[in-house]
């Protein structure tokens, strides 16, 4: 049977930017009968479809109208609108992908739910194939600075597991790979905040979930004056919607970013060295 009759949900409403996304890359958009309004990648997607839902809310009514026979989201902080939803009667999944491979592996069973095995094999291998060359490239790096990577900044939060295993990958240390490794975010809570003074990053990096970087904030920061990061003004922003959502992104255009920041980065600390020996 040709993979290109359709098998497996025709009308599916993805409540999260990354299945939407996964959809689009795979070549089965015409499923997507409605996104989520924080929807930015693909750009067409919020052309094209009718946003539906935030993150925590959506509009239950207008989605039963549409039909879908799946819904898709992701995280428990989606397990009301998944409830209310199931309770009208229709068929939910949610994802719960923290770490990379967990990131393949979901989009490999959506590729499953629809039948778009070949398609979605030759995804997942051009992912792998990326992760691969970014960890050759980290292996020729002159050194391994030290990241902390900001989730939010009142309270501070530091990045989810994906994040920092990408940073690792591309060539870094993680300095909150103990909080990272936690699934919530109340539970990567830096309660403390000189605690990032004392753990000496070399490079601070800020993706606020949405809301734009502000870098004279941080060094209004009492005491941050001391951190490497911010006296060698190696202070980055990565955009959310490149590095936060836990699909395709994070592993082409986040993990691109971040090998990018940290090569600078090791080339600037060696330079540093040398004229400060």
């Amino acid at each position: 049977m040709s993979e290109r009759r359709k098998t497996g949900p025709r009308r599916i409403v993805c409540l999260t930017e990354e299945t939407t996304e996964t959809l689009y890359l795979l070549g089965e958009q015409d499923r997507i009968v409605g996104i989520s309004g924080f929807t930015v990648r693909p750009p067409q997607a919020r052309r094209e479809k009718p946003r539906v839902s935030a993150f925590t809310s959506a509009k239950i009514e207008r989605i039963v109208a549409l039909k879908p026979d799946l819904v898709l989201g992701f995280s428990d902080l989606q397990a009301g609108i998944a409830a209310d939803l199931i309770r009208a009667g229709l068929e939910v999944h949610v994802f719960n992908q923290r770490g990379v491979e967990e990131i393949l592996e979901s989009i490999a069973m959506l590729g499953r739910m629809i039948g778009a095995h070949a398609r979605t094999r030759a995804l997942i291998g051009r992912l792998r194939r990326s992760i691969r060359e970014a960890r050759r490239a980290a292996a020729r790096l002159p050194c391994r600075p030290r990241v902390y990577f900001e989730e939010w900044d009142d309270p501070l939060i530091c990045g989810i597991r994906w994040v920092g295993e990408l940073i690792e990958i591309a060539g870094a240390e993680n300095c909150f790979a103990d909080l990272s490794v936690r699934s919530a975010a109340r539970e990567r809570i830096i309660a403390d905040p000189s605690e990032v003074v004392r753990r000496a990053p070399d490079v601070l990096i800020a993706s606020w979930c949405g809301k734009k970087f502000n870098p004279a904030r941080v060094r209004e920061r009492p005491g941050w004056q001391s951190i490497p990061a911010l006296r060698h003004d190696r202070l980055f922003e990565v955009k959310s919607s490149e590095i936060l959502q836990p699909g395709p992104a994070a592993l082409t255009d986040g993990l691109s970013r971040l090998r990018r920041i940290i090569a600078d980065s090791a080339r600037d600390m060696m330079e540093q060295a040398a004229r400060n020996p």
